[in-house]
């Protein structure tokens, strides 16, 4: 922690407000096979040949299943209140059917149990990613029947942790579930059919409304329960009216398809039509939105980038520059002369640009469409290319500048009048990066893959200082 006298150039966040690390199940616990657990899409679509770079898959991960204890005491080291992380559905109910796995379930008591013997309140996501195999192979996101599995599953999860838990994440960021799953295929099921994936969107819709509904019926009265997006800010290349039109259309596939049912109770007229070439969405019951529109006691956001776009000029348009990995097929149904480009400045590990304006408009937009809507960051954070010097020590100053630029952007739009209620650094540990393996890493805390070595960064011991202070030191 550090000594140094407070100056005027340091930024104070609320009290009370929360500092918190995140993680997810499949991306740290491995045990792929262990004590019940089935497969997962993430692990049929990772030991596909070709899929994930270097042919990595989570089998192993970090080995966070059997060495939490020893994660917890790290969290613990850092000062932070809150963890946020994931059950993994297959491994609380195998096949996504039928009753829990108490083994499974036993996993995520202990790990709470530590928790709060640490003074670390849990964060409990639902559902990052990880659709049990099985519901998959019967149609997964596309069908209607996964929303009621995926209810069946929180009430299972909420009856066994409910008296641990009081803050409760139904999906993580549904968009990339939806449209990199089932349209560009480069997360899982790796399908690429862009009417599967606006099904999919509105059954994980559908699924968070339903989940909701289940929560609230088995928790207590306090619990807060919510919902995580990886809002999109979407900024015009040019100031012409085709390039806003493009921004209009990528903010509907990006963005308002799950705030509009979600906080709002309908779908966007624009978004259905701008898809109405492709689907008449008749998968949309009329009792639907009702469902959809529970009411959620924060929204969870994730922010790493803007997004940068403009109309084509007339050239085939390219989304390869949207930052969700490469593939021939678009993840924007609908938004085929949209181009995307890369934003001007440096760059994280994974290409994306540094631009922490991105995330203070994003909140302000925020407020502005939802103003009595708290918020809480619940991811924010960068990937570069870390090492273990001669000294045995992870220097990593690019990571920590990202850091505070874009908390102290969140601290401006605090003191503009948003309602940011929390801020979880992305992430805890080095771990599998989805379709990019072990190459890139986000952690705070660096991981030796073939030992599973933990070694604090030099962010860490900075992130550390700010959770503990609830102070951003100037630079």
């Amino acid at each position: 922690m550090s000594t140094r006298p407070p100056s005027p150039a340091d930024l104070t966040f609320p009290p009370g407000f929360t500092w918190g690390t995140a993680t997810a199940a499949y991306q740290i616990e491995g045990a792929a096979d262990l004590d019940g657990r089935t497969p997962s899409i993430w692990d049929t679509y990772a030991r596909t040949p070709g899929k994930v770079r270097n042919g990595d898959t989570g089998d192993i991960a970090t080995g966070h299943y059997h060495r939490w204890r020893e994660d917890v005491a790290l969290m613990a080291d850092l000062g932070v209140g809150a963890y946020r992380f994931s059950l993994s559905w297959p491994r609380v109910q195998p096949t996504g059917r039928g009753p829990a796995a108490q083994k499974g379930l036993d996993f995520y008591r202990r790990l709470t149990d530590e928790l709060l013997e640490k003074g670390i309140q849990p964060v409990v996501t639902l559902y990052h990613w990880d659709l049990p195999q099985e519901l998959e192979d019967a149609g997964g996101w596309p069908e209607r029947s996964t929303a009621d599995r995926f209810a069946a599953y929180a009430e299972l999860a909420a009856e066994a942790l409910g008296d641990r838990v009081r803050t409760w994440i139904t999906l993580n960021e549904p968009w990339c579930s939806a449209f990199l799953g089932y349209a560009s295929g480069v997360h899982a099921p790796g399908r690429t059919d862009p009417v599967a994936a606006l099904r999919a969107a509105h059954h994980l819709n559908l699924g968070h409304g339903k989940a909701v509904q289940a929560l609230r019926a088995a928790l207590p009265a306090e619990a807060a329960v919510s919902l995580t997006l990886n809002i999109h800010h979407v900024r015009a290349l040019g100031d012409g009216p085709g390039d806003a039109d493009a921004v209009r259309r990528v903010d509907a596939l990006a963005n308002r398809v799950f705030t509009g049912p979600v906080l709002e109770g309908a779908y966007p007229s624009d978004l259905l039509e701008d898809t109405a070439g492709l689907t008449d969405w008749s998968f949309v019951r009329d009792a639907d939105t009702a469902v959809i529109r529970q009411p959620i006691d924060f929204l969870g956001v994730n922010y790493y980038t803007p997004t940068l776009v403009s109309v084509a000029d007339g050239t085939p348009a390219d989304h390869s520059s949207d930052g969700h990995g490469n593939s021939p097929h678009s993840p924007w149904p609908g938004a085929d002369d949209v181009v995307f480009h890369r934003p001007p400045g440096s760059t994280t590990a994974m290409g994306w640009a540094i631009d922490p304006s991105g995330m203070y408009d994003l909140l302000l937009r925020l407020k502005r469409d939802f103003p009595d809507l708290p918020l809480v960051i619940t991811e924010n954070g960068a990937a570069f290319d870390d090492y273990v010097d001669p000294n045995g020590e992870v220097r990593d100053p690019d990571r920590i500048a990202y850091l505070h630029g874009h908390l102290a952007a969140v601290h401006r739009a605090i003191e503009a009048g948003v309602d940011v209620r929390g801020y979880f650094l992305w992430s805890l540990l080095d771990n599998f990066e989805w379709g990019y393996g072990y190459s890139k890493r986000f952690g705070a805390v660096y991981v030796d893959y073939p030992t599973g070595r933990r070694i604090p960064k030099a962010s860490a011991h900075w992130y550390a200082d700010v959770a503990r202070t609830g102070t951003l030191r100037g630079r």
